[in-house]
């Protein structure tokens, strides 16, 4: 799986980021932030969703004929064009108003829940700091956050280190 991710500017700005596609006439991919590339395992459950994505994907493409813009992009246009971010944004807004959650939850929040949950789930610190792509440890336990969960765990931990 291949992802570019994107720089750009509101259309009605007057003053365009260097990479805007106003600017430049075109988009202009850069890299993640960070030293390297990474790459991170998916949960199993994942991936024959991720396959009925590139079908669906597949099929928009065949659909688009000439007018298809290969981006190479996983999430995308119809048309193969990268996804605008107020679009992304108002998408993000209903999937939170589908799930009940606070609607003023960014999408950047979900790589704390993503942390916490991972933790939850006994994977180690030095595992989660790789997956979101920390450079510091101390960067990864900001976005970890201790739960009931994880309290109550660790006091019948403590409790049977005690007592037996």
């Amino acid at each position: 799986m291949h992802r570019l991710d994107l720089q750009f500017c509101a259309p009605d700005w007057t003053k365009h980021a260097p990479s805007c596609p106003v600017r430049v006439g075109g988009w202009i991919f850069v890299k993640p932030k960070g030293k390297s590339k990474r790459t991170v395992m998916i949960p199993p459950p994942l991936i024959p969703l991720l396959k009925l994505h590139q079908e669906a994907q597949q099929s928009e493409r065949q659909a688009a004929g000439e007018a298809w813009q290969d981006y190479d992009l996983v999430w995308c246009n119809p048309d193969g064009r990268p996804i605008d971010a107020g679009q992304d944004w108002d998408e993000w807004k209903g999937l939170l108003r589908l799930a009940e959650v606070d609607e003023d939850a960014r999408v950047h929040d979900a790589r704390h829940t993503a942390a916490t949950l991972l933790i939850e789930q006994g994977v180690d610190i030095s595992v989660v700091q790789e997956i979101l792509g920390h450079s510091q440890l101390t960067t990864t336990k900001r976005y970890t956050h201790i739960t009931a969960s994880l309290s109550n765990d660790a006091a019948a931990r403590m409790g049977r280190a005690l007592w037996g």
